[in-house]
């Protein structure tokens, strides 16, 4: 089964494959794209909504990954339907990907190319420039913004 995120129904994706995807792809939609998705659901689509339970463990996976300060609701969402449904998440989102890796959900990608490694993200203060391994909006010890860091 493939799970679809808003990129399969912009970019026209087609497969042979069962299809699923959940109501706030949608809402996402305008368009030609929106009428894709309503035509996908009619041809048997199934629309999915993961369960909090699944949903609650993505995040836990964002914020080991240091994804969870770039996933919207829709796109953690997403991932959990994948997870539960154990389904190919089709989309070209790199935080997406990440955070499915990390969770062992295999992914597709339509128009870009995939991530080809894993990355635990870092955070740096750019006032006094400490590193750390979890999120925060400021650093606890200066008070500035912190911004995502590659790890690499």
């Amino acid at each position: 089964m493939r799970l679809l995120d808003s990129s399969a129904f912009i970019n026209d994706y087609h497969t042979d494959d069962r299809t699923a995807s959940i109501p706030a792809v949608r809402a996402e939609l305008e368009a030609e794209s929106s009428l894709r998705f309503e035509a996908m659901e009619g041809a048997g689509m199934h629309i999915h909504i993961p369960t909090d339970q699944s949903v609650a463990k993505v995040r836990r996976a964002a914020r080991e990954t240091g994804d969870d300060g770039v996933l919207s609701e829709t796109d953690t969402r997403l991932i959990a339907a994948a997870f539960e449904l154990d389904a190919t998440l089709v989309t070209d989102d790199y935080a997406m990907q990440n955070v499915a890796d990390h969770l062992a959900v295999t992914c597709e990608v339509i128009a870009q190319d995939g991530i080809t490694e894993q990355r635990q993200w870092r955070f740096q203060c750019q006032g006094c420039g400490r590193e750390y391994d979890e999120h925060h909006d400021r650093c606890p010890i200066c008070g500035t913004e912190l911004t995502r860091k590659n790890p690499s």
